[in-house]
Formats: structure tokens, C-alpha cells, sequence
């Protein structure tokens, strides 16, 4: 039995983690998981911050909230790549040696000499949990 590559995403592994019988439906029997309601206040958010970071790269400053960081540090400032990137349908995208394909969206990306770090903006309503940074190293 030759297994087909998987198309996968962080929203695809977050199922396969919450539910992976839904995972399993999804792609086996093309049964997708019911669309929860989607959230408009972190959406908004989303897009406020966005701009509020893409006003000081059209500056070449770093926003207020990262002035502590390395002088060495600047916002990417290629919009077209990052607008590209930013987009949830074409995005970033990494294919590993069976096939499998990896893809997801950066909310900003920071410049430090020849590497790339990604900003992803969270909004929520409750504090952090333990271990929560873990995640994002």
C-alpha cells in the first residue's frame, strides 16, 4: 500500500492533536471537521498590528514595542515577499523527502544578519499558561 503525501498546515496538526479521528476523516474520506465560529476581535487585532508594524518598515524603524532588541535587528522590508508570506493560501511552503508538504503564513518576519525570525501575533482573552513560550523556540 503506497501512502499519498499529506498536505499539512499548523490548523491540520492542531487537529490531529485535538481530535485524530477527525484528522483521520479528513484525509481519508474527504469528511472535514465542522468550522467553529470564526473570531472577528483577535482577526481585527490581527490587522491592526499589522499595519502598526508595516508603517515603521515603510520608515526602516523598529516599533516602540521592540526597541530593546539588537541594533543589528530590522523589520523585513521586502513587501511583496511578505505580503506573499503572509497570505494563508500561498504562504510558506516545505516538502520533505516522502512528499509531504508543510505550509502556514507569518504574521512579520524580523532580519538579523543573514536569518529570518518569525513574528505570529497571538491575541486572547486569558493570561499565558506555563510553558506557553516553549512552543515558540
Amino acid at each position: 500500500m503506497t501512502l499519498l503525501p499529506f498536505r499539512l498546515s499548523a490548523s491540520t496538526l492542531n487537529l490531529f492533536r485535538d481530535c485524530p479521528r477527525c484528522f483521520w476523516k479528513q484525509f481519508n474520506e474527504g469528511v472535514k471537521r465542522p468550522a467553529g465560529i470564526f473570531p472577528s476581535l483577535p482577526s481585527g487585532m490581527d490587522r491592526v498590528l499589522k499595519a502598526h508594524f508595516d508603517s515603521f518598515m515603510g520608515r526602516g524603524l523598529l516599533p516602540p514595542e521592540l526597541k530593546g532588541l539588537d541594533g543589528s535587528v530590522k523589520l523585513f522590508d521586502d513587501k511583496l515577499k511578505l505580503f506573499e508570506w503572509r497570505d494563508n493560501f500561498r504562504g510558506l511552503k516545505w516538502a520533505d523527502s516522502d512528499g509531504n508538504n508543510f505550509r502556514g503564513a507569518v504574521d512579520n518576519l524580523l532580519m538579523s544578519s543573514k536569518k529570518l525570525v518569525v513574528l505570529d501575533y497571538k491575541t486572547r482573552g486569558f493570561p499565558l499558561k506555563d510553558g506557553t513560550s516553549a512552543h515558540y523556540q
